[in-house]
């Protein structure tokens, strides 16, 4: 069976966009490329506000993903829970979609009988930890998220950790933005390796715009450049409920 993979876009930010196209516009497009956008907002010192947490909370939902708020002391367990729950939220979707084509265009997961529906969760559960995962992490470094980078920083070893731990092959990346004259500086290229992100984070130069949507453009440019998702009926080919 051809698991395919998943890919997911990871946005750590503590601010509004203010430069630039839509986020929530380029958001929408993340489907096209089989990848979902998951947001974490920071809120210290409440610095993003009620149009940020909109912002963060609109993006999420146009690329099919999560969203969670938390401070800056939260995120390394948070970056984690939300990579998680966006994870199994895709995968759900997919079995969703399978058992329509299966047995009928109303057909849920929630509609099977109980034991059906067990062996559909461990169908979730297997993929979950069997399937390849992409994460491109997308850091926010305008100028008020200079103090929050130690967590990040954190919040990024204990999430490559946890994929390591997994099954199925993961890699990262971290790109931030604004970068100059760029949208966004790739600090650290596709790897399952945690090695490098103390000299990442050493380089990393606050600036004052938030380029939000330029640096989600770039970040699905990124995943457009690989081979399109494979078709995602015949996922569940090899299961029998």
């Amino acid at each position: 069976m051809n698991k395919g993979r998943l890919k997911q876009i990871l946005l750590l930010t503590d601010g509004c966009s203010n430069v630039g196209g839509d986020p929530i516009a380029v958001a929408s497009m993340a489907g096209e490329y089989g990848v979902t956008i998951n947001v974490i907002g920071i809120v210290d010192e409440d610095s993003l506000g009620e149009k940020g947490k909109a912002e963060v909370r609109d993006i999420a939902l146009a690329g099919q993903g999560v969203y969670q708020f938390v401070r800056s002391k939260q995120l390394p367990k948070t970056v984690q829970m939300v990579t998680r729950k966006a994870m199994n939220q895709t995968l759900h979707h997919v079995v969703n979609k399978e058992l329509r084509h299966i047995l009928g265009d109303k057909e849920q997961v929630e509609a099977l009988p109980p034991e059906q529906r067990g062996k559909v969760v461990e169908v979730v559960e297997d993929l979950g930890e069997t399937m390849h995962l992409d994460v491109l992490v997308l850091v926010d470094a305008s100028a008020s998220m200079t103090n929050k980078l130690p967590s990040i920083k954190q919040a990024l070893r204990d999430l490559s950790l946890s994929m390591q731990s997994r099954v199925g092959d993961s890699r990262f990346a971290v790109w931030t933005f604004p970068g100059q004259p760029q949208a966004v500086e790739k600090k650290m290229e596709w790897s399952s390796q945690v090695d490098s992100l103390e000299r990442i984070f050493s380089t990393i130069t606050p600036r004052g715009t938030t380029p939000t949507g330029p640096a989600l453009e770039e970040a699905l440019k990124e995943f457009a450049h690989q081979e399109r998702p494979h078709k995602e009926e015949g996922m569940l080919s090899d299961y029998v409920f």
